[in-house]
């Protein structure tokens, strides 16, 4: 008798390989982007994809505010076409980093999405910032 978590084979070991690495080129982690930031080696943008008054209620440092609804041509124009953005929202129950990611791709620009959102960098123990 099988559990439900083998009743699917899993994969063999080059798909699961393939599979997880491809991830990776779509996401990072909230663990990642905070010791990216803290080390000087932040080497993206960082974009929080919510509402303007989410933002003002608490964001991550030097996150830069660009709400998924405003992202275009005219609003990215000050970054380089190379840029490399991370985008994140509330959580793991808002898909709003999907309809940022979805324009960003579909304006040729690099994006990834900073898994877990404001829930998941406060889960992992890291404070917001409140504008004044």
């Amino acid at each position: 008798m099988s559990s439900a978590v083998s009743r699917f084979a899993p994969a063999n070991s080059q798909q699961a390989l393939l599979h997880f690495q491809e991830l990776l080129a779509f996401e990072t982690d909230c663990w990642d982007v905070h010791h990216a930031i803290t080390n000087g080696r932040r080497d993206f943008v960082l974009l929080d994809v919510r509402g303007e008054e989410s933002f003002r209620q608490g964001h991550i440092q030097d996150a830069h505010s660009l709400p998924h609804q405003r992202i275009n041509e005219k609003s990215l124009s000050n970054y380089p076409a190379n840029t490399l953005f991370v985008v994140y929202c509330a959580g793991p129950h808002c898909n709003a980093t999907e309809k940022a990611a979805i324009k960003l791709a579909k304006l040729g620009r690099p994006v990834k999405k900073m898994i877990g959102g404001v829930t998941g960098w406060i889960d992992e123990g890291f404070h917001l910032i409140k504008d004044s």
